[in-house]
């Protein structure tokens, strides 16, 4: 049976709509095999473009359904979610549960101590509908005080190691945007991936990123990149048009393609899409028309990202605003 055939027999709840109507990708590529990287020492080989699961909170189910369905058919198999996404665990799980067994799905906890984050590993198999995860990570870790409740006596890296050992996750990671804890997080224990900004305005803007790439490089470790089409802060004033994007995007096609070439073109796994699936629905399409991401010119990204004020910054730099969010 073909691909296609089976995730229009398999996808439940009346989904007589097009698949087109969620993700409308040019239907002239549809014989385009989506790029597959290895995510470092894990082995593993992901897809470049990763479905960030904050883009299902508050959508519904059959919005959750179509769009998995339709990212499955393009040729992504890598998911990542976690509970501070609202309800998408509770969407993704239903969605994803047909497509699991050849799926690369991640999760994360951003509990501290080992009894809590036992308490919502469980939690997230449970409403993720599977009994082991391949990925799972301590999610956005930000300060010192994380650093020593993870790594201290009855931390949550103890709780991450037992359930490697008992197969209830394959790998281990973590997800951060403060570089100083990354690097500590690096230093204190042999991680198999990280979850980092890797962002075209941050990087030449902020001197953020840099550091953190070439150390997770060196160690070998999957890094997979956030925040890849971020171009800055919404201001005070105005209303986000994107509820499940705390930033403000590149819109302009040469601007959202040159910050994606940024990012793919570095020796990285992934970008994990979140947000809005105007501009995952648009990656997909970038990485569909172009056999061989090329780093861009550094030059036109220097001038394009000029006088933008990046939503990281080294450390050196006073930070701009607190923030939530993945």
């Amino acid at each position: 049976m073909k691909r296609r055939s089976f995730i229009q027999i398999g996808v439940t709840g009346g989904l007589a709509m097009q698949f087109s109507s969620i993700l409308a990708l040019n239907k002239s590529k549809l014989k385009f095999e989506m790029p597959k990287r290895q995510l470092g020492k894990t082995g593993e080989m992901v897809s470049i473009i990763g479905l960030g699961g904050i883009m299902l909170r508050n959508n519904g189910q059959e919005f959750a359904n179509k769009i998995i369905a339709e990212a499955f058919d393009t040729g992504i198999n890598y998911y990542d979610v976690a509970p501070g996404y609202g309800n998408s665990q509770e969407l993704m799980g239903p969605a994803l549960e047909q497509f699991r067994k050849k799926s690369f799905l991640a999760c994360k906890t951003q509990k501290r101590m080992k009894v809590d984050a036992e308490a919502e590993l469980h939690d997230s198999l449970k409403k993720l509908k599977t009994d082991y995860f391949d990925l799972y990570q301590l999610h956005a870790i930000k300060n010192q005080e994380d650093i020593d409740q993870i790594f201290g006596p009855n931390g949550a890296i103890e709780l991450f190691e037992k359930a490697k050992k008992e197969g209830k996750v394959k790998h281990l990671g973590f997800s951060a945007h403060n570089e100083e804890m990354a690097l500590k997080a690096m230093d204190m224990y042999d991680f198999d991936t990280i979850l980092y900004p890797i962002n075209c305005v941050c990087w030449y803007n902020g001197n953020f990123g840099p550091k953190v790439f070439e150390v997770a490089r060196q160690k070998g470790m999957g890094i997979s990149a956030l925040k890849a089409i971020a171009k800055m802060h919404v201001p005070k004033e105005e209303k986000n048009a994107y509820p499940n994007m705390w930033y403000i995007p590149f819109e302009e096609k040469k601007d959202l393609d040159n910050s994606l070439r940024f990012t793919l073109s570095k020796d990285i796994a992934a970008t994990v899409h979140a947000g809005d699936v105007k501009f995952f629905s648009k990656t997909i399409e970038f990485v569909r028309s172009h056999k061989k991401i090329l780093p861009p010119d550094e030059n036109k990204i220097k001038a394009m990202v000029q006088g933008i004020d990046p939503i990281f910054k080294h450390p050196n730099e006073l930070p701009r605003r607190k923030r939530t969010g993945s």
